[in-house]
């Protein structure tokens, strides 16, 4: 009698079958038989699909057409699990993926789940080009993964329409929609706000029904979704940043010859310079546009961002994050002064 497949069991069939069709699709792209093609996957950032566009124009320039890059933006070939999944298998070359789902493969990405983990942009660049970040990127050579870069997806901030929040005090009891993730539900506990997840597609007419009294997310994402119509409040917290990792299947950059993989580093490289500016400048934008929208904005001082550092601290969330990695001493790196 045959048994009945588990949702594991199907979960699995679905995704492969997903693989099989990204490879079917990756086949049927042209070559180009002088040279080497790669099949880079990109993303709907903007800033992220700018960079791709002009690191496929270098890399082609500097190479002489040796190295050719095929992209498919705009996530084309799959979400963040599927592209990270298929480049491990070889059917995807180059990707980009937030580091939020990836933290179920490489447990020591769970780091950026800290909040307040870097209290400036500086800082944040500083902490990803320095040792610990070149340490995760190496992380993924376990799974057959080459570390790239860490470009940004950026800070995570927070809107109300109700007062001005600076300091954990200010939150006092708000509902705040935030994603169903144990480490952010315990942080906005800490902080006095009463965390409440919700599907990203209820999020607006929740807002605008006071279902939910605020929210947090990057920007992009708040403008992006016209948020600022229902929230007239924006706090420029900060409290937690995502980057994006740029990726290669570990293989498939081994075998390049020394001179290709030489122009792609160094084209990678500089590309990471953009594409940080360039989020910069996009971010800019959308603060000039919120004013004249007639949206408050608040900066966070240094020493306010302490205040919220030192709850995290005093509720024990940053435990909570180490119990989760594989390295914990990294975060305590990056928290150092």
């Amino acid at each position: 009698m045959p048994t009945t497949p588990t949702k594991e069991d199907l979960m699995l069939r679905l995704s492969r079958m997903k693989l099989s069709l990204i490879a079917a699709a990756l086949a049927m792209t042209p070559a180009l038989s002088q040279a080497e093609t790669l099949r880079m996957s990109s993303v709907t950032s903007t800033s992220a699909k700018d960079a791709s566009v002009e690191f496929k124009r270098l890399v082609e320039e500097r190479t002489d057409g040796e190295l050719e890059i095929t992209l498919f933006p705009d996530n084309q070939l799959g979400d963040d699990r599927v592209v990270v999944e298929s480049t491990i298998f070889g059917d995807i070359d180059i990707g980009i993926s937030s580091t939020s789902p990836m933290a179920t493969l490489f447990a020591d990405l769970y780091v950026f789940d800290a909040p307040f983990l870097f209290l400036s942009t500086e800082a944040t660049y500083s902490a990803l080009d320095g040792e610990v970040g070149d340490k995760l990127l190496e992380s993924l050579e376990s799974k057959g993964l080459k570390g790239l870069a860490f470009w940004e997806n950026g800070f995570r901030n927070f809107t109300d329409s109700g007062k001005v929040v600076a300091e954990p005090a200010d939150l006092d009891g708000m509902k705040v929609r935030t994603m169903e993730n144990e480490v952010h539900l315990a942080a906005w506990r800490a902080y006095g706000a009463n965390p409440t997840p919700m599907a990203f597609t209820e999020l607006f007419t929740a807002l605008q029904q006071g279902t939910v009294d605020a929210q947090e997310n990057p920007l992009g994402i708040i403008d992006g979704n016209r948020f600022q119509e229902v929230q007239d409040h924006v706090s420029l917290t900060q409290h937690v940043y995502t980057p994006y990792l740029v990726f290669m299947n570990l293989d498939r950059y081994n075998a390049l010859d020394d001179s290709l993989r030489e122009a792609l580093d160094a084209t990678i490289d500089e590309m990471t310079t953009y594409q940080r500016e360039r989020s910069q400048q996009l971010e800019g934008e959308i603060l000039d546009k919120f004013a004249d929208q007639g949206v408050t904005v608040t900066e966070i001082t240094p020493e306010q961002k302490e205040l919220w550092r030192d709850a995290a601290v005093e509720a024990d969330i940053y435990s909570l994050v180490k119990s989760k990695m594989e390295h914990p001493e990294y975060l305590d790196e990056l928290l150092k002064p």
